[in-house]
């Protein structure tokens, strides 16, 4: 691989993982069923 793959690679791959965590940060903040009304009898 040369060097502009790599660095394609290496963002592509910031990219994804960064839009993941960004999302689970934002369920976390703003559920869409609140946490009070979940059935925890699972």
């Amino acid at each position: 691989m040369n060097t502009s793959a790599m660095i394609l690679m290496v963002l592509s791959i910031l990219l994804i993982w960064g839009g993941l965590v960004l999302a689970v940060i934002h369920l976390v903040k703003h559920p869409d069923i609140p946490l009070d009304q979940l059935d925890h009898d699972l």
